[in-house]
């Protein structure tokens, strides 16, 4: 039985060590992210293609790198590949400081860092969930979830205004040193957990060669390890949906501003905030309250209020009723992200979490990046209130899918015959 305070949780030396290693990781990231940006707009004098750069950079690892990454995941010892990662990542910051001391240009080499950051990312992410199923019960997974969606949820907010700050004070030299130190602090947090297990082999290297020789199986392998687990198939599709529905409001609250509520474009901060706040009480709520509540039952909490809270933004013409709506559109969020994922990993065996992982990131990134692009065109041709309801029933959508669904504990296997 799980204790009814969820601080219990910090009793472990893993979840401590998972939890400071995310602070500083996320720390080094979100100072990362607006140091750069705020650098190539000063170098630039505002150039939109050395802009838009930086999100290329930050993005298309997602696509190229992650399915990839999870592979190497389930392939690779995962404590050994995140603290590798770490360490690259800060030692990728050396490059972007000889481009400087040279008094060159350096806003490429700036955002090809962080490019490198972004690739090691990818295969940093899918050895953390792994590491997850390796260490946590299934009772304390949603706990964990939770803890570093809370996390999460707080740089969603804070992160912004902290890597502004940052450069504002210090410039981008000493921001990246910063990021630097984060990166080493956060690997030297991994470095407490439990060591990987090795495995005797007797054959090391015959096996070695079959294991080159076979990462296209496993690939293949994965692909089928979804498609053949219809809670996998369905879970992955749903976080797709959502996405879709998220792209296509995201470019949207300054219209919902200026055409709903009458406000001026700057009036947009009355939207922000309440959002801000909603997703870190969020965040704390659902922590709390992750043990009590099935992943399922919370996913679906999570989903049908997304769905409402999404539908009212875009119907009312009200600033007070617009931020009560985003409010609980927000404090509801964290529910969907850690249902799912708790779910997922529920149902899915430690061999393939990699690779399970790799697949849905590209999914949810693609799906939000596609609606995104298409929102302007959307905007053109249907009202406010159509294109929220649209992404309303994208929430709706998601639900749906889970119908299908076993109750939570009953697990089915994907597992393809080779």
């Amino acid at each position: 039985m799980l204790s009814s305070n969820p601080l219990f949780l910090f009793r472990s030396r893993y979840v401590r060590a998972i939890f400071v290693s995310s602070l500083f990781s996320q720390l080094g990231i979100w100072i990362r992210n607006f140091a750069v940006l705020l650098y190539v707009v000063a170098e630039t004098n505002g150039d939109a293609l050395a802009v838009s750069l930086i999100s290329v950079a930050e993005y298309a690892p997602i696509f190229i790198f992650s399915f990839i990454g999870g592979v190497f995941a389930d392939r690779w010892r995962p404590k050994r590949t995140m603290l590798l990662c770490e360490v690259l990542s800060a030692l990728s910051i050396l490059p972007v400081f000889g481009a400087l001391e040279s008094g060159s240009e350096a806003w490429g080499v700036v955002v090809l860092s962080v490019f490198g950051s972004s690739i090691l990312s990818q295969f940093a992410q899918p050895s953390g969930m792994k590491l997850f199923k390796l260490h946590m019960s299934e009772e304390e997974a949603p706990l964990c979830m939770s803890l570093l969606q809370t996390l999460s949820s707080v740089f969603m907010v804070a992160g912004p205004v902290v890597g502004t700050w940052v450069y504002q004070q210090v410039g981008v030299r000493a921001a990246l040193l910063i990021v630097s130190a984060a990166f080493l602090l956060s690997a030297a947090a991994l470095a407490r957990i439990p060591a990987d297990e090795r495995k005797p082999r007797k054959d090391a290297p015959r096996e070695a060669a079959g294991r080159r020789s076979s990462i296209m199986q496993d690939m293949k392998d994965g692909f089928r390890y979804v498609i053949r687990s219809r809670s996998l198939l369905m879970l992955s599709l749903c976080f797709a949906v959502i996405g879709l529905g998220v792209g296509l409001i995201t470019p949207l609250g300054v219209f919902v501003v200026t055409e709903k509520l009458g406000l001026p474009a700057e009036g947009l901060k009355w939207l922000n905030i309440p959002y801000g706040l909603g997703e870190i009480l969020g965040g704390i709520a659902a922590f709390g309250l992750a043990a009590k509540i099935p992943p399922q039952r919370l996913l679906i909490i999570g989903l049908i209020s997304n769905a409402l809270g999404i539908a009212l933004v875009g119907m009312s013409s009200a600033l007070w009723l617009t931020m009560a709506a985003q409010f609980f559109v927000a404090l509801l969020q964290p529910a969907i992200f850690i249902g799912n994922q708790t779910l997922v990993m529920q149902h899915t065996e430690p061999a393939y979490i990699g690779r399970v992982t790799g697949i849905r990131s590209p999914l949810m990134t693609g799906s939000m990046l596609l609606m995104m692009s298409l929102s302007g065109a959307l905007k053109h041709a249907l009202q406010l209130e159509a294109l929220y309801g649209i992404a309303g029933f994208c929430f709706l959508g998601g639900f749906l899918m889970l119908i299908p669904l076993p109750q939570s504990g009953n697990h089915r296997s994907g597992r393809p015959t080779r």
